[in-house]
């Protein structure tokens, strides 16, 4: 197994929300306590876990960890979400892409198509950067380094100047009660102005992202149109989403 195979499925035990030991990770990946513990090391470094004494443990609630720490986290399932997303779009579409490694992925998707596209996202912007039938429309607001967003008043201004046919919206958390949330008050209030300046509303997440409440509401599940999310989603969860809005799982 190699280490991002490994460092994927350390990653899967740790957002269920349980601590994991090496020795019972050395067991179940088949490699010496050594080498589990130099993956841990390097999660850690990366913020995407916390390290114990004999194991590790889910980062604190409320953390978001930074735009390029999220790339190395279920990359192929990020990469089937957006192939099944970008087959979705049709050419002559205005679509509008979140901020997000998903997103990022479904922009590289689009390549080749004939669309105007609208991002909050730097990097997602630069992806179009050599596509000569794709518009791209950057929007303004406040950078938000970490992650490389813009957003805030201006942003959501700029948002209720245009009615696009599909918006493909990320975020760092799915309840089935509580429904999307996001660990940061201002990035929430702009995701909700994409929802509403979008016909279609999709919900792209793996599903890491499940059973999991962050700080701030985005927006319950009824309001989307649709949630892309990969094979991994527990079987009782995509059948509470089911109960609240359309859910599409990638093959």
């Amino acid at each position: 197994m190699f280490a991002e195979e490994r460092h994927n499925r350390i990653m899967q035990l740790i957002n269920s929300g349980q601590p994991v030991k090496v020795v019972e990770l050395s067991i179940l990946l088949t490699v010496s306590e050594a080498t589990i513990r130099r993956d841990l090391q390097e999660l850690e470094n990366s913020g995407l876990l916390q390290r114990t004494h004999g194991g590790a443990v889910p980062c604190q609630p409320g953390s978001e960890l930074s735009f390029h720490d999220r790339e190395i986290c279920f990359l192929d399932e990020k990469r089937q979400i957006a192939f099944t997303a970008a087959n979705m779009v049709e050419d002559g579409e205005t679509i509008l892409l979140d901020a997000g490694t998903t997103t990022r992925e479904i922009a590289r998707a689009l390549c080749g198509k004939r669309l105007t596209v609208a991002t909050n996202n730097i990097d997602v912007a630069c992806i179009f950067a050599e596509e000569p039938n794709i518009e791209v429309l950057l929007l303004g607001g406040i950078w938000r380094k970490s992650i490389n967003s813009l957003v805030g008043p201006l942003t959501n201004s700029m948002l209720k100047l245009f009615c696009f046919d599909k918006v493909f919206l990320a975020a760092n958390a799915v309840d089935c009660t509580l429904g999307v949330t996001t660990p940061t008050l201002v990035e929430a209030e702009t995701k909700r102005s994409m929802l509403k300046a979008a016909k279609t509303t999709i919900l792209v997440v793996d599903h890491s992202k499940f059973e999991q409440r962050s700080f701030a509401k985005i927006c319950s599940l009824h309001e989307l149109s649709m949630i892309i999310t990969d094979r991994g989603i527990a079987e009782d969860t995509l059948n509470c989403l089911q109960g609240h809005t359309q859910v599409l799982v990638c093959e």
